[in-house]
């Protein structure tokens, strides 16, 4: 008897796992691949569409390329029975279900808003390509009904790696054009990229300033209308009023919806599905990866990264053709190979671990070498999913 087993997610994880499968699947499978979108977006470069609208051909793989041989199914997932194996798709998709025998859920996350009065309804968010689209086009807008006397005010929320790109992006749009933007970012937490190392931090900042976005660090977004952002308050006084005429929040990440549904265990407040190192669910049908999933890891969860998506993909999708078999899983372990953080035309690098050079590289450090290092990191994500050819093509957009 075929078995039928499905992906769902066009993601580094989905696209990833995909092709990790194939490599291993057993005979008498049929492989069903289930996306939004008709192609792979390299999430990590998506911010330079804000600045550049045409690098979308460049960071885009259209699925045909990735996967021959499986069938392909657009639409938007908006639940998983795991009683009856189906998957039940959103009503523009291309078919109403789709049922499998073995499911890998890597669907990606969405953003998380915390209840913030205002924050869902008035701001943007930077998660798909549609996403920078719309943000570059508000910007622009704004930009042209502004003027140097009454400047147009662009905020970003959350200043965390996405919210850095965004920023730099805006500013570095802002320049190419000679546009009256002024590009403001806020965190609530007491620095940049919050929770890292004060070196990377620090390096991150001063790359920030010099692009002309002003920081504003140490207290939280409360609250939000449609003309002003309301930082800190509370108790302790009253909340600072900051005009905007677009703001981009990217302050956090939590389960899709669709992973809400599905009776698995998953975390009650994220609702991201709890997985093992071996990425099984507690339904032994059911794998999860990628931002979909918390991870075990010692004791903590894999970091929701592009880099630690593209590398558990592999091990996930041969764990699937495992499962398939009634084989014995592999494990997978998160090791951190370091941090490349781009402001502009700028770039960061942190803890970079390359094979024999490692050792004589700074802890922390920019300029051309990590400009370079942060095009061949994409660069190679797309060679290695598509043809060197593609990556070549992108190399100047990135």
């Amino acid at each position: 008897m075929t078995d039928r087993v499905v992906v769902l997610g066009s993601g580094y994880a989905g696209v990833g796992a995909v092709q990790s499968f194939q490599e291993a699947a057993p005979p008498d499978t049929e492989l069903v691949w289930v996306s939004d979108v008709d192609y792979h977006l390299v999430l990590h470069e998506v911010h330079r569409v804000i600045r550049k609208p045409s690098v979308e051909s460049k960071i885009t793989v259209p699925v045909d390329e990735l996967a021959s041989g499986a069938e392909f199914v657009r639409g938007t997932v908006e639940a998983v029975d795991t009683d009856d194996r189906t998957v039940r798709l959103a009503g523009d998709a291309d078919r109403p279900t789709v049922d499998y025998d073995y499911l890998l859920v890597a669907i990606g996350s969405g953003t998380a808003f915390y209840g913030i009065e205002g924050l869902r309804e008035h701001s943007l968010t930077l998660k798909s390509l549609d996403d920078a689209r719309t943000i570059h086009d508000a910007v622009r807008s704004a930009a042209a009904a502004a003027s140097d006397d009454d400047p147009a005010h662009v905020v970003v929320g959350g200043a965390g790696l996405s919210g850095i790109q965004c920023a730099g992006e805006v500013a570095g749009w802002r320049d190419d054009h000679d546009a009256p933007v002024e590009v403001s970012l806020v965190e609530g937490l007491d620095e940049v990229f919050p929770n890292n190392d004060p070196e990377i931090q620090g390096a991150l900042r001063a790359r920030l300033e010099n692009a002309d976005v002003s920081i504003h660090t140490g207290e939280f977004i409360s609250a939000v209308d449609e003309e002003t952002i309301f930082v800190g308050g509370g108790e302790d006084g009253d909340p600072t009023a900051m005009a905007y005429d677009v703001l981009v929040w990217t302050g956090g990440i939590t389960g899709r919806e669709a992973a809400a549904e599905a009776e698995v265990d998953r975390d009650e407040r994220s609702h991201r599905i709890e997985a093992g190192t071996d990425f099984q669910t507690s339904d032994d049908r059911v794998l999860a990866v990628g931002d979909a999933a918390l991870v075990e890891q010692d004791d903590d969860v894999a970091p929701p990264t592009a880099q630690a998506a593209w590398d558990a993909a592999e091990v996930a999708g041969e764990n699937l053709a495992r499962v398939v078999e009634g084989r014995p899983l592999r494990t997978w372990r998160h090791v951190d190979k370091g941090t490349l953080i781009s402001v502009g035309h700028e770039a960061v690098a942190h803890e970079v671990k390359l094979p024999g050079i490692a050792p004589l590289l700074p802890r922390t450090f920019g300029g051309p070498a990590a400009r370079a290092l942060k095009k061949a990191v994409a660069c190679r994500w797309i060679a290695d999913i598509s043809t060197p050819v593609r990556a070549l093509r992108a190399w100047s957009d990135m």
